[in-house]
């Protein structure tokens, strides 16, 4: 029997493909919305499908219902820079995604979820002394 002659379940159910796709969508951004952080509930298409958006992995990524629902069918960019939790390091990582990056933009959403601003922990074996300018 040759690989082409083969029939997979994929083949006999499209739904399972698709099922499956969608799953690996929220697996990569661990179960969160790529606009808010939020679990994510749903999958959101960058440019909507009424202004032409294909249902792609570069156009589709994951969300909570309140971002999907909230943004409708406006363009995300403009749309994320008007809400209150708006990050540009998100906004980058959905650049990223767009043009087809998953590594960058999956990188900048890991920094997004650390927080930078914690001051660095200084072992006591390490000689650490503020510069004078």
């Amino acid at each position: 029997m040759h690989n082409r002659d083969a029939v997979f379940l994929e083949d006999l159910c499209p739904k399972l493909r698709v099922r499956r796709w969608r799953k690996s969508l929220h697996n990569y951004t661990a179960q969160s919305c790529i606009y808010c952080g939020k679990p994510s509930e749903s999958i959101d298409h960058i440019l909507p499908r009424s202004r032409g958006g294909l249902s792609i992995t570069q156009n589709c990524v994951p969300a909570c219902l309140s971002c999907n629902g909230h943004k409708s069918d406006a363009d995300a960019f403009e749309w994320y820079r008007r809400q209150r939790f708006y990050d540009p390091r998100r906004a980058m990582a959905i650049r990223a995604w767009m043009d087809g990056d998953l590594r960058l933009a999956l990188r900048l959403l890991q920094w997004t979820q650390t927080n930078h601003r914690e001051a660095p922990v200084i072992s006591q074996d390490e000689e650490w002394m503020p510069q004078l300018a």
